[in-house]
């Protein structure tokens, strides 16, 4: 038997008896206006929750049981999509009316069409050659967003005692900032060049892709003592799969079908700070 967690910006009681009545669960325990926990529940049931979860619009996750958040150890997760609301790389591309070329690019890498990402962002990083370095503040300030619930999940980790990794095929531009902004730990990303005050079109040094990210999470959790059932890691395109991989909760937050047919929990539906409520919090 499970615990079996459903979520949704607007539960509806009635869809949540229905599914209670599926997994014949010994009883509902509310955990917000948003979640409720269902009590031994039959996961052999799965296949039908996953269809009654999609008619209603509302996320689920079964638990053998239910950790304390202080047992992990990190959190890793993307930027772009994922921590906040956009594509950087799009939305510089737009100071230059390239856009349309570069997002075309960046959403076949992201369903896995293109296999080497690092070819593909040099393809992308090409088409930005000229853009005034002034373009990327103004991305920031203007059209970056956090999605919702990234703030919450962050503190309440870092409370918790875990560490935060933000790994991306992004650009340390933003990544610095948002590691300043969300006291992150550590950030890994891809360094633009920049000649007179214009990006050059060229990226300097390694190129952050999949393999990277996995690597970069890998180290970390070498240097603690991680376990993957220690790991929570948060993504929505296939670069993020090696890096998800190496997590016992591997999550997929409003990924591509590829993503979200190998990580082991989704959020389609819900805020990011969903995912505290496959934990105990209580020390």
């Amino acid at each position: 038997m499970s615990h079996l967690i459903l979520q949704s910006p607007s539960l509806v009681t009635a869809h949540v008896e229905q599914i209670a009545a599926i997994v014949s669960a010994s009883g509902v325990q509310e955990l917000g206006r948003t979640a409720v926990r269902l009590l031994e529940a039959d996961a052999s049931e799965r296949a039908a929750v996953a269809v009654r979860c999609e008619e209603y619009r509302m996320d689920y996750a079964f638990l053998p049981r239910i950790d304390l958040l202080r047992e992990c150890r990190i959190l890793a997760m993307d930027m772009d999509s994922t921590l906040v609301s956009i594509e950087c790389i799009d939305e510089i591309a737009d100071a230059v009316g390239r856009k349309p070329q570069v997002a075309a690019i960046t959403e076949a890498a992201m369903r896995g069409e293109i296999k080497d990402f690092a070819e593909s962002l040099r393809r992308r990083v090409e088409l930005l050659e000229g853009v005034p370095e002034s373009a990327l503040l103004e991305v920031y300030e203007q059209r970056l967003r956090l999605n919702p619930g990234a703030e919450q999940l962050i503190a309440t980790v870092r409370r918790h005692g875990l560490r935060t990794l933000l790994v991306s095929g992004g650009f340390t531009f933003f990544t610095e900032r948002l590691r300043e902004r969300l006291g992150l730990d550590a950030c890994h990303a891809n360094v633009l060049e920049v000649a007179d005050g214009r990006l050059t079109g060229r990226v300097l040094g390694d190129i952050v892709d999949a393999r990277g990210k996995a690597a970069r999470l890998a180290a970390l959790a070498a240097d603690l003592g991680a376990t993957r059932d220690q790991i929570i890691a948060v993504g929505d395109g296939a670069n993020d799969l090696e890096m998800m991989a190496l997590a016992g909760y591997s999550v997929a937050y409003r990924a591509k079908p590829v993503v979200r047919e190998q990580a082991a929990f989704a959020l389609d539906y819900s805020a990011l700070d969903a995912i505290l409520n496959w934990f105990r919090l209580s020390f």
